[in-house]
């Protein structure tokens, strides 16, 4: 009896060091993650929010001291709340373009595309093998005024203004070209994954196509939906290089473009970038919070 015991005590203390030794492996294995994501994220994030409180030497632009001066934020959006506002709403804009381009080709390619699925799918992914200042002056070329796109619509009447480069919709055009895999493809991989079965059983319930799509299809796909849409409004929001390329000096100009001209042509300038560049970040966290809470799923929230 007593050597029974001892052996399932031996094997408890057994079990307890190999459970020590796996959470072990585990640390280990994160350890690279984890520094990697502390001196190339925590760092720098801390770096430019000690920047954003700092305060200029008067009458010697460029030279700082530390400080804890929040006038910086109170002074940036008072100076560039347009284009701040102006950012959100192209990234809204542009999302919601791709999201609307991006899911009929998704659906088509997870249901209807058969061995033509990987043909779309190198499609789709073949941008990427361009540079994105390209594909950006590209769309400067098609959208020109000489351009078909610009005759066509000039000769149906419906371009007023007689161009689209320079103005708000060559922005948004470019973002929601340049973002739109980052829309389709979590988009794609939400309903490659659905069960053909699950669909097959709306219309075996009497739900026509319609009904069929809003209650079973569009619900299976939301952490995809959900995925595209972060990865499309995040980085359209910071973005700066379609508004420099597609937009004019002003009605256009994005708040990446104010962030980029404050740290590299302003003279004394990097305090009040770095409050924009938080700001734009905490704005995002805030919206992408609220946005999780309301639409996310048990796999993404």
């Amino acid at each position: 009896m007593t050597t029974a015991v001892a052996g399932r005590r031996g094997q408890v203390d057994a079990d307890v060091v190999q459970e020590r030794r796996s959470r072990r492996t585990a640390y280990l294995l994160l350890l690279p993650g984890i520094l990697w994501l502390v001196v190339f994220f925590v760092v720098p994030i801390v770096q430019l929010f000690t920047v954003s409180l700092q305060s200029d030497y008067p009458g010697a632009p460029g030279y700082y001291y530390r400080d804890v001066n929040f006038g910086n934020y109170v002074d940036a959006l008072i100076q560039f709340w347009p284009h701040l506002l102006r950012s959100l709403i192209f990234g809204a804009l542009a999302t919601f373009f791709a999201f609307v381009l991006a899911y009929p080709l998704a659906y088509a390619m997870a249901f209807k595309a058969g061995r033509w699925r990987s043909v779309m799918l190198i499609c789709v992914i073949a941008p990427f093998f361009t540079s994105f200042i390209l594909r950006t002056i590209a769309w400067r070329q098609i959208l020109a005024d000489d351009g078909i796109v610009v005759g066509v619509l000039q000769a149906l009447h419906v371009l007023p203004g007689g161009h689209i480069t320079e103005t708000w919709v060559a922005v948004v055009a470019g973002l929601t070209y340049n973002f739109l895999p980052f829309m389709v493809l979590p988009i794609y991989a939400s309903l490659e994954r659905a069960d053909p079965r699950v669909l097959e059983a709306g219309g075996d319930l009497y739900a026509n196509g319609l009904t069929t799509f809003a209650r079973v299809t569009l619900p299976m796909s939301m952490p995809g939906v959900l995925a595209g849409t972060l990865l499309t409004f995040i980085p359209a929001s910071g973005d700066y290089v379609n508004a420099e390329l597609l937009g004019s000096d002003r009605s256009t100009k994005m708040v990446g473009n104010v962030i980029e001209s404050q740290f590299f042509r302003v003279p004394g300038g990097f305090d009040t970038a770095a409050a924009l560049s938080f700001t734009l970040m905490a704005i995002i966290l805030v919206l992408v919070f609220f946005y999780v809470r309301r639409f996310g799923t048990e796999e993404l929230v």
